[in-house]
């Protein structure tokens, strides 16, 4: 009995962890390509054209308080002067949070 068990959940486990990080390989290139369109013309390679204090590194992210990928969002739906609105309609809340957690990923 133990053998069949084995047999039959090594197999599942695996196929699950690979699903897994199949799946979070592609939310972090699409997170890419919607950086790409909607963030970098303000925020090329992380940084900010409109104001230079708020770039996308995270020592500035921290600076201000924005440490967690809920706060990068909270900015892009209620950013401050200078910054476009992305609201749900613009950018689902799926494609903001692949969004945010490219950004944390990326600008370290």
């Amino acid at each position: 009995m133990r053998k069949i068990f084995v047999l039959f959940c090594v197999p599942a486990i695996a196929v699950f962890v690979l699903g897994t990080l199949a799946t979070a390989k592609e939310n972090e290139k699409e997170g890419q390509a919607l950086f790409q369109q909607n963030c970098s013309p303000c925020h090329p390679n992380g940084g900010n054209v409109i104001n230079p204090e708020f770039t996308l590194h995270k020592k500035d992210r921290d600076r201000h308080g924005v440490k967690t990928a809920k706060d990068i969002i909270g900015k892009m739906r209620n950013p401050g002067p200078g910054m476009t609105k992305f609201d749900e309609k613009t950018i689902s809340d799926k494609q903001a949070k692949e969004i945010a957690e490219y950004i944390i990923k990326t600008f370290k």
